[in-house]
């Protein structure tokens, strides 16, 4: 029952990462390369007729993470309150910013929700990116110092930073070098899903442009990810056991690197979608293959006094875990006829449907 619900809760994060990440993208493509009104305009709206849909399984997923991992819920939280407040405010300024842009026609007006809209956006990407690397890093479990523990094996609290700017610190902070460098992926990453979405889903008149900046962000990519690995043997020597225990799991880097190659050729694609499946391929490999190399691990341990969190220290009772199975599974069949429905209705270009106003 546990594995059923991490794989879960794996699938609904993941996602949500491929959905609402194009709106993450968009935004950094708005705060960057837009340059006219029309650009503009267009590309918020290829954003705002579908964030508040893709942010649903958001809410799906911490809802499945408090049903089936409640212990887990409450010490991340708690741990990473400082960073979930930014997020939770960024995610606030993203939202008005695409609400408010159309809501009156002075271009000061506009100006102000633009780069709420394209900061926020970029900002969210970053601390996404910075979030994962601190799960892949660990973190200091009972906040141990000087070899005893200050809490619970299973409680923790991060700074936004130590002083060190450290991974390998007694205690580091949600900020250091590692994980600014899962940040910057991430902010790549997602700039180039939301490049190839507005390919998609708009007549911009920048998306010729856009090829060749997926393509320069992709080599970009490439350098990110191969300095990421060789710096991650040194935050965790055994991060790459996983696939050497269970060679199987070589299908999510693969996975991964098909999306990062497939991208390669984007100046020879004919079919618009085709970009948009290998940046999905980037989004789903990528977390798929972070989380594989840590399982049934969900939360390392920097220190050597208090045990990981797993899957199965952390779950619920059995009795939780099978009734929040009968109304997880409801609340998910309800969101995927939602989310079907919204697609359908938005279907094909949407630079003639009507946005905020």
């Amino acid at each position: 029952m546990e594995v059923f619900w991490y794989l879960l809760i794996a699938i609904v994060l993941a996602v949500f990462f491929i959905l609402d990440g194009y709106d993450f993208g968009t935004g950094i493509i708005h705060l960057f390369v837009a340059k006219t009104e029309k650009d503009k305009e267009v590309i918020a709206k290829s954003a705002g007729l579908f964030w508040d849909s893709n942010e649903v399984w958001l809410v799906a997923g911490g809802g499945m993470l408090f049903m089936a991992f409640p212990t887990f819920y409450a010490s991340v939280f708690s741990g990473f309150y400082l960073p979930l407040i930014i997020v939770l405010w960024l995610i606030v300024f993203r939202a008005i910013g695409l609400e408010f842009r159309s809501q009156f026609k002075y271009q000061m007006w506009k100006d102000i929700w633009d780069k709420s809209f394209g900061v926020s956006s970029l900002l969210l990407a970053l601390f996404f990116g910075i979030a994962l690397g601190n799960i892949v890093r660990g973190v200091n479990l009972g906040g141990v110092e000087n070899g005893v523990s200050i809490y619970e094996g299973h409680y923790f609290f991060l700074p936004l930073w130590d002083s060190s700017f450290s991974p390998l610190c007694e205690n580091p902070g949600v900020i250091d070098w590692f994980t600014i460098i899962i940040g910057l992926i991430s902010v790549v990453t997602l700039a180039i899903h939301g490049a190839a979405w507005i390919i998609l889903k708009t007549n911009s008149s920048i998306n010729n442009r856009l090829r060749s900046i997926i393509f320069k962000l992709n080599i970009v990519l490439a350098i990110l990810t191969i300095f990421s690995l060789v710096v991650w043997q040194i935050v965790n020597p055994n991060s790459l056991d996983n696939f050497i225990d269970k060679p199987y799991l070589i299908l999510f880097p693969i996975i991964y690197f098909s999306g990062m190659i497939g991208l390669f050729f984007i100046k020879r694609f004919k079919k618009e979608g085709y970009s948009f499946i290998f940046s999905t391929l980037l989004i789903l490999g990528g977390i798929t293959s972070s989380l594989a190399s840590l399982f049934p691990v969900i939360l390392p341990s920097t220190n050597k006094i208090n045990e990981p969190l797993t899957i199965y220290n952390m779950a619920a009772g059995e009795y939780g875990l099978s009734v929040a199975s009968v109304w997880g599974i409801i609340g998910l069949l309800l969101i995927v006829v939602y989310f079907i429905i919204q697609k359908r209705l938005m279907a094909g270009k949407i630079d003639e449907m009507d946005y905020g106003h």
